[in-house]
């Protein structure tokens, strides 16, 4: 009876009660230079934990388009090129102003910055800092997004 239950559960149910992930679009900001490859991590404005910049998608805006508004907001990138593709995504849970957890899905583009801004939307609302990819995946909670750094 219990085995029965239990396959019920798994099979019928849990399948119901599961959240659709939602979308997000990212933008993994680098630079190279003599001292070799940077990547920009700044500060979540709930948490201050290091992310990359990110957000939801955008009305009338192309994921990677949105991504690179991200960066403009969050890191003050003004000028950079995206690569068209996403190069991986991660997954992580959104706590909502609510309080409840989200699944979220984040879709990683590449930005080779040319031009940041210290003037910039979120300025005065985060921090942010060059490292090398390495040091970015020590400093970052998510696995996946650890490993796409680490792969730069």
């Amino acid at each position: 009876m219990q085995h029965t239950l239990r396959k019920v559960w798994k099979e019928y149910v849990r399948p119901f009660l599961r959240r659709p992930r939602h979308l997000q679009v990212a933008a993994l900001c680098y630079r190279t230079s003599e001292g070799g490859k940077k990547v920009l991590l700044v500060t979540s404005r709930g948490t201050g934990r290091w992310i990359i910049p990110k957000g939801w998608p955008m009305d009338g805006k192309n994921a990677p388009e949105a991504a690179m508004r991200e960066a403009w907001e969050e890191a003050g990138v003004r000028e950079g090129q995206i690569d068209g593709d996403a190069i991986g995504h991660y997954e992580y849970e959104k706590e909502l102003k609510t309080g409840l957890p989200v699944p979220v899905e984040t879709l990683v583009y590449k930005v080779e910055v040319s031009e940041t801004r210290d003037d910039f939307p979120e300025a005065g609302e985060r921090e942010r800092r060059w490292v090398s990819p390495e040091e970015a995946a020590d400093m970052v909670r998510e696995p996946q997004l650890q490993r796409l750094l680490r792969e730069m």
